[in-house]
This record gives C-alpha cells, sequence and structure tokens, in this order.
C-alpha cells in the first residue's frame, strides 16, 4: 500500500513538472509586432471592435477597378501584424476582391494578449460584425489562413460554413501539437500527451462539406513542413484543389501569382 501511494505521488510530481514545462508554450506560437509599415493601398476603411477589456482592429481593402462580389477574410500567421502580410493580399485586391484583414489582440493597433482560445473566440466576433455589413453579407466570402492563420481560418469555416463560399489554406500547419513537435521532436512523446490542441485544421477541414477548398503549399517550406499540406487535403472532403509551388513559407503570391489567383477566382 505504501509503494503504490509513494508511486502515485512520484506521478503526480512528473506530471505537474511537465505541465509546468508546457504551460507557457502557447506563448511560443504569437510573436505579434506594434510597429506597423505603410499599408500600400489606396481605398482603406478601418475597423475596430471591443471585445472583454481589449481592442481588436482590422481594415477592409476595396478595390478601385474590377469588382467582383466576392470579399476574402484573411487571418495571417504568427508574426508581425496585417502590414507585414499585405503582399500576400495586395493581388488579390488588384484583381477586384473586396479583403478583410484582422489583427488580433496584441498584434499592430489591437490591444492585449492573443491565446488559441481568445483567437477564435475574437475571430467570431469579427465575423459576425462582418456579416452585419451590406456591403459583406451581400457577397461572396472566402476564409484565407496563411500560416497559423489556418488554425482559425479552418476552425471559423467549421463554425460558419452556411455563410461561406470557400476557404483557402495556405503553408497551414496541420495542428498546433504538429507544429510543435516539429520543432521539438526530442519531446513528441510529452507534447502529444500534455499538449493537446484546442482545434486543428485537420480534424476542423472534414466537417466542411460542400464548401470548395484551396490549399497552397511549397516543397521547399523551412518552416512548415510539406506534409502538413498532405495531411489537411486528405482529410477535406471534395471539391478540393491542391497548388504546389517552389519556394520558402508562405510565398505563393510571389512565385506563382497568376496561378494561384486563377485558382482562387474559381472557387
Amino acid at each position: 500500500m505504501k509503494t503504490n501511494i509513494t508511486i502515485f505521488f512520484i506521478l503526480v510530481l512528473f506530471s505537474t513538472y511537465l505541465n509546468a514545462q508546457f504551460t507557457n508554450i502557447e506563448d511560443k506560437f504569437y510573436q505579434p509586432k506594434k510597429e506597423m509599415k505603410r499599408l500600400d493601398f489606396k481605398n482603406i476603411e478601418n475597423i475596430s471592435l471591443k471585445v472583454d477589456n481589449d481592442t481588436i482592429t482590422g481594415v477592409i481593402l476595396k478595390p478601385s477597378n474590377n469588382r467582383k462580389n466576392k470579399t476574402i477574410v484573411f487571418f495571417h500567421g504568427t508574426s508581425g501584424n496585417i502590414s507585414t502580410y499585405q503582399y500576400i493580399v495586395k493581388p488579390l485586391v488588384e484583381d477586384g476582391f473586396q479583403v478583410v484583414m484582422i489583427d488580433f489582440r496584441g498584434y499592430g493597433k489591437s490591444t492585449g494578449k492573443p491565446s488559441h482560445l481568445n483567437v477564435a473566440f475574437d475571430g467570431q466576433i469579427f465575423i459576425n460584425y462582418l456579416l452585419g455589413r451590406k456591403d459583406i453579407k451581400n457577397t461572396k466570402i472566402y476564409f484565407y489562413g496563411a500560416s497559423l492563420g489556418s488554425q482559425i481560418a479552418t476552425h471559423l469555416a467549421k463554425q460558419n460554413q452556411s455563410k461561406i463560399a470557400g476557404l483557402i489554406i495556405e503553408g497551414g500547419m496541420s495542428s498546433f501539437t504538429d507544429i510543435a513537435i516539429r520543432f521539438a521532436p526530442d519531446k513528441k512523446e510529452q507534447l502529444e500527451m500534455y499538449m493537446q490542441s484546442p482545434y486543428s485544421a485537420k480534424e476542423d477541414v472534414k466537417y466542411l462539406n460542400n464548401i470548395p477548398k484551396l490549399f497552397i503549399y511549397s516543397k521547399g517550406d523551412s518552416t512548415v513542413p510539406f506534409e502538413h499540406g498532405q495531411i489537411i487535403f486528405e482529410n477535406a472532403t471534395e471539391p478540393k484543389k491542391f497548388i504546389e509551388f517552389s519556394g520558402e513559407h508562405i510565398q505563393g503570391m510571389v512565385m506563382q501569382p497568376e496561378i494561384i489567383l486563377k485558382a482562387v477566382n474559381k472557387l
């Protein structure tokens, strides 16, 4: 009996130690920057919404010519802010798409600190706001997730699939846990046991029935393994399309803009 009690307390202490190791790992996923570059667009509308005790911000970028009846809601990656990723959406705006870019808590002009759960909550708040605007709700709406933004884009697509016309994923990881293992393979067993993704693209994509999906990945990506894209694509239901390009992480719009724009227009 005494031996069993000793083993129990050893396991509790070990569990506590591992939990302490991974408690702050979520912080490593988010690397926001406050300093913003100049946005290189002609028609910019700034958006600011209150959430809890913080403010989340974003912009609506309206095309000058060849306006399509389509809106793309863009969710960016782990670092920087919306100004860091404007190179991805600029070709879309120039091609006639209306684009919404969102900075979650801590990014750019937004206040607070991002986490997996509040990013998902804030994302839905922003979507609810957008769906209340005639210039957006009367258009076909697409979610575009780049890198870390793939997780929230796919999760929100699952929550709002009756309201959107398609999903675009570029360089997205299959799950938070999977990408953590990619950078700490020696802790694979501990990460699988103690770091559970609250939501993941590879699971949420299974529920997106009859929604067109476009996946953009590079075999030369040194940040997110190409295999992550293959996993999500294999789990996705039809209709779906996979575009492979040669280049670094989320550089599809730099390397093959014509091919990607053509695919987005077909969604």
